[in-house]
């Protein structure tokens, strides 16, 4: 992916070209399973896409959600970006317009996507992201459909049940790109959490979440449990602290101490940071 990126570079593309270039590489080659087509099916069988583009040196963003049935999604983000007024766009209106802009429409399923949502089916639909106590049946032991449980107070179970994360069921292709004259821009590239609610958008396609930058600053790109991470918009919050002075490894450790102290929970993730001289750090810290 990186390489591509780079490739692109050195032949005469510009940094949006090598960010569209580099995170394609990752959905044709679905890396790890977790971009691009033929993972992390719904708890419908259905593999749908999230991917966002971002130009740090005019701040116009392209962003795509819940993409059904169109392949290059980190592509559709840049044709948002570019031919329209919009910063994302989402479900079958986003497939609609990826087609009106010349898209192929093609399945996101493959047989192993379809075998790892048989596998999830026989397995009584575990794990999940339904919260016990609130519907029927329990979610803990059965498949839906599910209905509400009328009248149940709110205590916020969420984050005490979540599925265990990897990077082949869970994860995000993320890139910081500077080019040589400090031209900064990045993007971001997933399927996705395996066996989500149908419509869940996660992290990767929102500014500041899934990725960030500024001009004159630098960037950051994230990875994890999008749905905590994006409430806290991280690498909006990296990109800030390396404005102020902190050093890019600094800075994405602190955004993800932020998270720790403000969910009051146990999640997965790292961020990746890079200011426009090329000075780069990550977080959690090795």
């Amino acid at each position: 992916m990186h390489h591509a990126a780079a490739e692109t570079l050195l032949t005469g593309g510009s940094y949006i070209d090598a960010i569209e270039t580099g995170c394609s590489v990752c959905e044709v080659e679905q890396c790890d399973g977790s971009v691009g087509y033929g993972g992390s099916p719904d708890e419908l069988g259905n593999t749908t896409l999230d991917a966002m583009i971002m130009d740090g040196e005019s701040h116009d963003v392209g962003s795509v959600g819940c993409l059904k049935d169109i392949r290059s999604a980190i592509s559709v983000a840049r044709k948002i970006m570019e031919t329209t007024k919009h910063t994302l766009l989402v479900g079958d209106d986003a497939t609609n317009f990826a087609i009106q802009m010349g898209f192929t429409r093609q399945s996101l399923e493959t047989n192993h996507s379809l075998e790892l949502w048989a596998q999830w089916k026989s397995a009584n639909c575990q794990p999940n992201y339904r919260v016990p106590g609130t519907i029927t049946p329990n979610p803990s032991i059965s498949c839906g459909p599910y209905n509400p449980v009328p009248s149940v107070a709110f205590t916020d179970p969420r984050s005490d049940s979540r599925p265990p994360l990897s990077r082949y069921n869970h994860d995000t292709i993320g890139m910081v790109v500077v080019d040589a004259k400090g031209q900064i821009g990045c993007g971001t590239t997933t399927n996705g959490a395996s066996h989500k609610i149908p419509g869940r958008v996660g992290d990767s396609p929102i500014v500041g979440a899934g990725c960030y930058v500024q001009k004159g600053v630098g960037g950051a790109a994230a990875t994890g449990d999008g749905d905590i991470m994006m409430r806290f918009l991280p690498t909006y919050q990296v990109v800030q602290s390396m404005g102020a002075g902190m050093s890019p490894r600094d800075a994405a450790a602190d955004a993800l101490n932020r998270i720790i102290k403000g969910c009051n929970c146990t999640f997965q993730g790292a961020i990746v940071a890079a200011t426009v001289d090329g000075t780069w750090g990550k977080g959690p810290p090795p």
